[in-house]
């Protein structure tokens, strides 16, 4: 029987097969990662704002808006990008930035509502999506000017999710939101996901802070000590400065859009002692 059974013995001129694929770099795997830590903040955002805590489900939804602009800079900086990256990420934004506000300003005060509040939580969650989708198609555009890479079309994910929950900022601080205030809290909401969709010009700070002035570097220090500790001391008080001064900003980048525009578009002057310079003397 042991001639019939015999064991087998694999071909020793046989390539020995991998279990696994070519080993994946780690710095490839770190804004992954955080990704997924912020996705997990995201979700657990939702948990805490249908249990009544809504203090620590806000605090979760912008530091995952701070992770989000913190992946990306990491993949950038450990030439980790890769298509899963921006895949994984643009899919947790949708919830850390759509779905997860919508469900927690509903909880807070959009039920008030209760049908017309639903259909706005919708439009936020719905228009997130399609701003998104539209930002994935627009990134692939190479014939897109260098220029138009310091501008978003609309609001981005992250401040779209900061800037609508401007109602529990404030709520936390003592104003009344609810009740009589609700609709207009509603029509903000709503105000909100229609930047979000829309084609105005915000700035986006991708080419910022790549070359500082050395005059600048101490001053910058200092700064960044003072807002830390105005976030940790008085957080909603921060955040609703930061978001008053942020809907500050979009009419300047409108402005400064449209110049830079206007500069592209314009045909190039002459120099001094070039040929048509010299004709047009």
């Amino acid at each position: 029987m042991s001639d019939l059974f015999q064991p087998f013995v694999p071909d020793p001129l046989e390539p020995r097969r991998r279990l696994f694929n070519k080993p994946v770099p780690f710095r490839v795997i770190a804004p992954n990662l955080i990704t997924l830590l912020a996705l997990c903040l995201g979700l657990t955002a939702i948990r805490l704002a249908y249990e009544g805590r809504l203090e620590p489900a806000v605090l979760a939804i912008v530091v995952a808006a701070v992770l989000d602009g913190v992946d990306g800079r990491v993949a950038r900086l450990l030439k980790g990008t890769s298509r899963f990256g921006a895949e994984l990420d643009s899919l947790a934004d949708f919830l850390n930035f759509g779905v997860a506000p919508a469900l927690v300003l509903y909880s807070f005060v959009l039920h008030e509502a209760r049908a017309v509040g639903w259909i706005v939580a919708l439009i936020f969650a719905i228009a997130m999506a399609l701003r998104l989708a539209r930002f994935n198609v627009m990134i692939e555009d190479p014939d897109r000017p260098e220029w138009k890479k310091d501008f978003f079309v609309g609001m981005p994910a992250p401040a779209g999710a900061g800037v609508a929950l401007l109602p529990i900022y404030l709520h936390f601080l003592g104003v009344p939101v609810d009740g009589p205030v609700a609709p207009v809290v509603l029509g903000y909401v709503l105000a909100i996901a229609l930047l979000v969709v829309s084609t105005i010009p915000t700035f986006s700070g991708k080419t910022m802070g790549k070359r500082i002035p050395r005059d600048w570097v101490l001053p910058i220090f200092v700064l960044t000590v003072a807002v830390f500790g105005l976030v940790v001391s008085f957080p909603f008080e921060a955040l609703v400065g930061v978001t008053v001064l942020y809907l500050g900003t979009i009419p300047l980048g409108v402005m400064k859009y449209r110049r830079m525009r206007a500069e592209a578009a314009a045909p190039p002057r002459p120099e001094d002692g070039s040929p048509l310079a010299s004709d047009a003397g």
